[in-house]
């Protein structure tokens, strides 16, 4: 048994069963700080978020808001295919933006004058799901962008989390048929599928359920302020 990957894969899962992402927000600088190459990373991860995204979207499906899911299957989707066939054989690093970017949202939910800031740039929101399509296809890190924007809607709890867990799951279904077409996923491992896919059962009634909305939306600045961080540590580095 590889003990750091099921760590990661344990932890991360949890993550991602309370917001939506998680498994490759963090999977990935974590796995590749621990020595693994890119697209085995990619491969193993991969799989596990889509399961967990799978099952949030089956049992939350009524919450999606379809408006903005239509908008980032347009804007973002694409960018994202392109530009992972070129992340096979580059290294590109933007983890330091994206990590302040994360920082200024967080401050969203505390700051009356960052949230009408936050508000203006997301007016433009054709070009910021461009953006972010083009972030995720180079770096896999672009659900901290999509976290961002969902967390800046005006939606409940069962909304923000089923409306970023469909869109993941769309990101990580194209990647996936991106890295099947170039040969690159190497060998399936089932068993740290089911590894996600049971922590996503247990910490769904033993933690997100039980969290109010009002805490949610404290915890999701929480949580995009370490995003934030994390990524602009990695970033340094």
């Amino acid at each position: 048994m590889d003990l750091p990957l099921v760590l990661v894969i344990v932890v991360t899962s949890v993550i991602q069963s309370v917001f939506g992402v998680g498994v490759l927000l963090f999977g990935t600088p974590l796995l590749l700080m621990f020595g693994y190459p890119f697209v085995p990373t990619l491969a193993t991860l991969l799989p596990i978020s889509l399961t967990i995204n799978l099952l949030q979207v089956i049992g939350g499906q009524k919450h999606i808001h379809f408006a903005f899911y239509r908008r980032l299957l347009l804007y973002s989707v694409p960018p994202i295919v392109l530009l992972l066939a070129f992340t096979v054989t580059m290294a590109v690093n933007v983890s330091f933006v994206i990590g302040l970017f994360l920082l200024l949202i967080s401050l969203k939910a505390f700051s009356a004058r960052v949230e009408k800031g936050i508000g203006y740039l997301f007016r433009f929101e054709k070009s910021f799901l461009l953006l972010q399509g083009i972030v995720h296809g180079l770096t896999n890190l672009g659900g901290s962008l999509l976290t961002s924007k969902v967390f800046s809607l005006k939606i409940s709890k069962p909304e923000k989390r089923a409306t970023i867990s469909l869109s993941y799951l769309t990101f990580a279904l194209f990647q996936l048929l991106t890295l099947a077409s170039l040969d690159q996923l190497g060998d399936f491992n089932l068993y740290y599928v089911l590894i996600g896919s049971l922590v996503f059962i247990l910490t769904e009634g033993l933690v997100y359920r039980k969290i109010p909305s009002q805490q949610y939306d404290t915890l999701f600045a929480g949580f995009l302020f370490f995003s934030g961080s994390m990524l602009i540590y990695k970033g340094v580095l």
